[in-house]
């Protein structure tokens, strides 16, 4: 095969002629050229199904006579090639002919350019031929349909007329039957006139006319239901089809638009007055926001009153007043504080008020059986789960009696670094449950339950605990109670008094009697149809479920889905879980429940109050947050005195980071840690929190070379990788007493051993030699005790310390001695110093080391 066919290429196969080909001469650089076959495919008509094939198009007309060449649109042929210049070398040609296919490149575009255009106007015309023959056929089916409407009134006489004829001419003779036919279908039998029966125009439809125009031949329907996704000219023209009816409000407006552009008659805006709401400080855009103004007005005005002022600075409220009032609006002042809730002054009606169950708290010595008591009414064994065997979180519980009615426990640490929690307990209570050891007798948290509970003012029930054993003696608790304003019944007193044995369960139904009998004399009442307020008992960051707070509904129902505040941190109810673990949706007065949905840890005592939605509980947080951040950074004033004896104190500071489980421990340690510290050395408390210590635990503990004590937690393992790379140490604990004895150990060994100095003598220099060539000695006579050689010495002049020092000889005439008595001379020389005169003072002492104690 040769070359010029293999360049050549080859049109496509195919069974019919559908497709009309033609070849493209491509034109590239460097004098590249190829061919490209262009196809042009045959429009495919498509008929109804069941119809008759559609008859062929009519013949073309004959085509006219040849024009001359110009008048016909020919091909654009390609320019024919300049012929080479003589001495042309190959870098100039390779130029010439790119310029020349770029030239030939825009000569194309152009000529396309124009093609366009044209093919552009040549539709444009026969969008408007078709325009005005539907135009001409609307106008005809008009007239048709006039003529249709006047032919019924003629058409019953002609029918009648004709009905004789038709039927002679139906019931021809036998024989002439073949004969008539073919006649009949020659020249029809002359009739009455008839009309063309025309189609009744139904009404005009945008959906009809727009898909009649979609579709130039008829197709079926399911053709149709797969071509309805394709875009058309007709969709693509037809944008609004389909789009969302204008409201009648911007029909208003837009009429109201044409009219002013119009410059027709238009009311006059009236001028809104408002009340804003104007805190003690705002900026001047705010402002405007608030009173729909421009800004610009109101800088404006403020320029007016002498003030150079942006849109961005912050303004008093009194200047706020008077742009407000010159604007003409109501001005309603707030201050900051109002944006915070006092629920103080906020009483509830008498006749909305129900019963409710008393709350009683147990507290008491450490170790006087409270938590054994408290289990002997519930039916459980909380002590065995507590380390060390004592309490050491605050623990709300709800029983129910045999008389069905409800009793609200608090259990209450009885440790003394407990006070807090203690207190905490007296301050939400009803009752108070003294319980006081039958062997062991009153102690000090005993009397520190005491006055809490006074200090509240709180009724008071005794309980004589361990009554069982046989070195109880009730009768000299009762005595003892004397001592500190606690008269029993027994004693002709009021309070009354319930001797029993958490641990036989002798006499527990007589307390449940005592402290229901308490309760009715108290007459406890709350409204349960109100927003909830609760006090936080408890507070902990647990693991699983984020942070996590125990508190004790005191009004109001506390709901699933409540949006609430509750100190610095604000959330939303997730999940409510009473006392047995179980999850309930709503908690009523009096009723203690775990809240999970917190945004952070809270303060134990901090109160839980439920607002309107999310946005009122962020705002009263983020003010609390301030108030907070203020109280802690503030500076406490001081003067020179305290600032050079800060400077010149030589306080030793034991930095600590503290982590607990709960709020009430970190509060109780900090306070413990704090009263180890003394004059010399002071604990100071780098960060205190809820949970498992962290990486950012350990990083602030590794730059301040503090140990972590962990109280009930443990790190994470990010947090122990830390640990090993810083090098930080851990101090785990899990009883208050063995934290702070260990704590006090490593002060003591901060410190180091405790000096203690006893003076041994005195003597009077009384004259003073040379010892050897740099040396000098000094007689002596002993006026006090005795004179030791290696012992510590203070030279004194005029009752001013000249030096320390040691006594490195010491001799009687020119023997060495150990020891010269009173009344005696002798001589001395002292290490590292030769500032000695006549009338000095030598005072000479030991130095005892001993173990400090805090």
């Amino acid at each position: 095969m040769s070359d010029d066919n293999n360049q050549r290429p080859r049109k496509p196969l195919g069974l019919k002629r559908s497709v009309d080909a033609g070849e493209v001469k491509q034109t590239f650089s460097h004098g590249r050229t190829n061919k490209v076959v262009v196809e042009v495919k045959r429009r495919r008509v498509l008929g109804k199904p069941g119809s008759e094939a559609a008859a062929p198009p009519p013949p073309p007309p004959a085509p006219p006579p040849p024009a001359p060449p110009a008048a016909a649109a020919p091909k654009p042929a390609p320019r024919p090639a300049r012929p080479a210049p003589a001495g042309e070398t190959p870098q100039e040609r390779v130029k010439r002919l790119q310029l020349e296919a770029e030239e030939e490149r825009l000569r194309m575009a152009e000529e396309g350019r124009k093609r366009d255009e044209q093919e552009a106007r040549e539709r444009e015309e026969e969008e408007r031929r078709r325009a005005e023959e539907n135009r001409r056929a609307e106008e005809e089916a008009e007239k048709q349909r006039a003529a249709a409407a006047a032919a019924p009134s003629e058409a019953p006489a002609a029918n009648e007329a004709a009905t004789p004829t038709a039927e002679a001419s139906a019931t021809p003779a036998p024989a002439d039957e073949a004969a008539a036919a073919p006649a009949a279908k020659q020249e029809p039998a002359p009739g009455p006139r008839k009309f063309t029966p025309v189609e009744r125009p139904e009404t005009k439809r945008p959906e009809k006319k727009k898909k009649e125009e979609k579709r130039a031949a008829p197709i079926d329907a399911g053709k149709d239901s797969r071509r309805s996704g394709k875009l058309t000219v007709t969709r693509a023209l037809n944008e609004d089809e389909g789009r969302r009816a204008r409201s009648l409000a911007a029909l208003k407006r837009a009429r109201e638009k044409e009219r002013r552009g119009q410059g027709g008659p238009s009311k006059p805006r009236e001028k809104q007055v408002r009340d804003v709401v104007v805190p003690e400080a705002i900026t001047v855009g705010e402002l405007a926001n608030r009173m729909a103004e421009k800004g610009a007005d109101l800088v404006k005005a403020l320029f007016n009153l002498g003030m150079m002022v942006t849109v961005n600075q912050t303004i008093d409220q009194d200047t706020a007043e008077l742009l407000v009032e010159e604007f003409g609006h109501n001005i309603e002042r707030v201050s900051a504080s109002d944006v915070d809730i006092n629920t103080s002054e906020d009483m509830d009606p008498e006749e909305t008020l129900r019963p409710r169950p008393p709350v009683v708290t147990i507290m008491g010595h450490v170790d006087h059986g409270k938590t054994s008591l408290l289990d002997a009414l519930r039916g459980t064994d909380v002590v065995k789960g507590e380390a060390g065997g004592i309490t050491q979180h605050i623990g709300a519980y709800q029983i129910t009696t045999k008389a069905k009615d409800k009793i609200t426990f608090l259990d209450t640490p009885g440790h003394a670094a407990f006070s807090e929690m203690r207190a905490r307990g007296a301050n939400v209570t009803d009752i108070v449950v003294l319980v006081v050891a039958a062997d062991d007798g009153i102690m000090p948290q005993t009397i520190e339950a005491i006055n809490h509970t006074q200090a509240a003012g709180v009724p008071m029930i005794v309980a004589i605990n361990k009554c069982d054993k046989p070195e109880a003696n009730p009768q000299k608790v009762r005595e003892r109670l004397l001592e500190h304003n606690v008269m029993v019944e027994a004693m002709s007193g009021e309070v009354q008094d319930v001797e029993l044995s958490a641990k036989t369960g002798m006499n527990l139904d007589k307390l449940l009697e005592a402290i229901a009998l308490q309760a009715e004399l108290l007459e406890l009442q709350a409204r349960p149809d109100r927003d909830a307020e609760a006090t936080v008992i408890e507070a902990q960051l647990d693991k699983g479920r984020g942070p996590v707070a125990t508190v004790l509904v005191t009004r109001g129902t506390l709901k699933r889905g409540d949006n609430f505040v509750v100190g610095t941190q604000s959330g939303k109810v997730r999940a409510l879980v009473d006392d047995k673990g179980q999850q309930i949706k709503e908690a009523g007065p009096s009723m203690p429940v775990e809240v999970l949905g917190l945004g952070g840890v809270p303060s134990a005592g901090d109160v839980l109050t439920v607002v309107e939605n999310e946005q009122r509980a962020r705002e009263v947080a983020e003010y609390r947050q301030e108030l907070a951040t203020e109280k802690r950074t503030a500076l406490a004033p001081t003067n020179f005195d305290t600032m050079f004896s800060t400077l010149s104190s030589n306080v030793i500071e034991f930095p600590v980071v503290v982590k607990a489980d709960v709020q009430g421990s970190v509060e109780a340690i900090v306070n413990a840690l704090h009263n180890l510290s003394n004059d010399d050395i002071k604990v100071r408390v780098l960060n205190g929190g809820v949970g498992a210590i962290t990486e950012s635990d350990v990083v602030l503990a590794g730059g301040s070379k503090a140990p972590i004590i962990g109280f009930n937690v443990r790190p994470n393992a990010k947090a122990r990788e830390l640990l090993k790379r810083d090098n930080v140490r851990m101090m785990y604990y899990d009883v208050i007493y063995h934290l702070t004895d260990a704590i006090a150990k490593e002060m003591v060994g901060e410190l180091g051993p405790e000096r203690i100095e006893h003076v041994v003598g005195r003597a009077l220099v009384k004259e003073v030699f040379k010892s050897g060539k740099r040396d000098k000695a000094a007689g002596l006579l002993v006026e006090e005790g005795v004179i030791r050689k290696g012992l510590f010495a203070r030279l004194t002049r005029a009752d001013v310390i000249v030096s320390a020092t040691k006594i490195a000889s010491l001799r009687r005439f020119k023997d060495d001695v150990d020891e010269v008595r009173t009344g005696l001379e002798c001589g001395v020389v002292l290490e590292d110093t030769n500032d000695i005169k006549p009338g000095d003072q030598l005072e000479v002492f030991s130095v005892e080391e001993r173990e400090r104690t805090l």
